[in-house]
């Protein structure tokens, strides 16, 4: 779980929910930003040094500053002031209503109850993949204390889901499939959605990417996400073939993907 990460918790409607949920779960890059730039200062104030030493420490100061300020402001935009959780860009990517869904997450689960009101009178399943050994982030962990999820959900294995061969016309995965660290477990969930999945039934993929958007407002936190050309292999790995593409937001990315 990066400085992203808390998007599953944040409660639409609230000024500044998704700002704070942001802070709250990861202080600690944070209060280490804060430490450096004190350092700094201390350093700057108390020492005779070069000018090109003071130049490299008065830039390091500023960059991790910016970076703070950046990651607060760009996440206060995407999950405070967009449109991400009205969720009206998700129908438009949908040939047909599924009438048999799952929607699989971490364990920060914002998305199930309004997919549930996007589809009603279908059949759905929630999937709970949190597993400590692959999901290693500490914000994660953090969070899962703090939050209930609103609907109830059934604990998984990534690698063998309880879902039955072609059950699903539509599987959801939304910031999730990032926090399967490893390539080889990425590859075994996206063929187990694959496997589940009904033959022209679609995967609707939503992941920041590391690009240089998220690098610019997150740093180096983006290389938490990964790159578009990861997810197209890895999906296409599974046999699953790309049908679109679409942005909710400049930092965000959808992947529509059919079988």
């Amino acid at each position: 779980m990066s400085v992203t990460d808390a998007q599953a918790e944040v409660r639409p409607g609230a000024r500044f929910a998704g700002m704070w949920q942001i802070l709250l779960y990861n202080w600690h890059f944070y209060v280490a930003a804060a430490i450096l730039d004190l350092l700094v200062a201390a350093a700057l104030s108390r020492l005779s040094l070069p000018i090109w030493i003071r130049i490299i420490f008065i830039l390091l100061a500023a960059v991790t500053t910016f970076w703070a300020v950046s990651s607060l402001a760009v996440s206060h935009y995407i999950y405070d002031r967009s449109q991400l959780y009205q969720w009206t860009w998700l129908l438009p990517l949908l040939a047909n209503p599924p009438r048999n869904w799952a929607n699989i997450h971490a364990g920060l689960d914002q998305s199930s109850e309004p997919l549930s009101r996007l589809f009603p009178g279908s059949a759905r399943k929630i999937l709970d993949i949190y597993q400590p050994s692959e999901m290693s982030e500490p914000s994660i962990e953090r969070a899962r204390r703090r939050v209930e999820s609103a609907a109830e959900s059934t604990p998984a294995n990534p690698a063998a889901l309880p879902l039955k061969d072609e059950e699903c016309d539509a599987i959801f995965l939304i910031f999730v499939a990032h926090e399967l660290r490893r390539p080889a477990a990425r590859l075994q969930f996206f063929v187990e959605v694959s496997r589940s999945l009904k033959t022209g039934g679609t995967v609707v993929l939503v992941e920041h990417l590391r690009d240089w958007k998220n690098f610019i407002a997150y740093g180096p936190g983006a290389f938490h996400f990964f790159s578009e050309r990861e997810w197209l292999g890895v999906s296409s790995a599974a046999g699953l073939h790309v049908a679109l593409q679409s942005q909710v937001t400049p930092f965000i990315r959808c992947f529509v993907f059919v079988k």
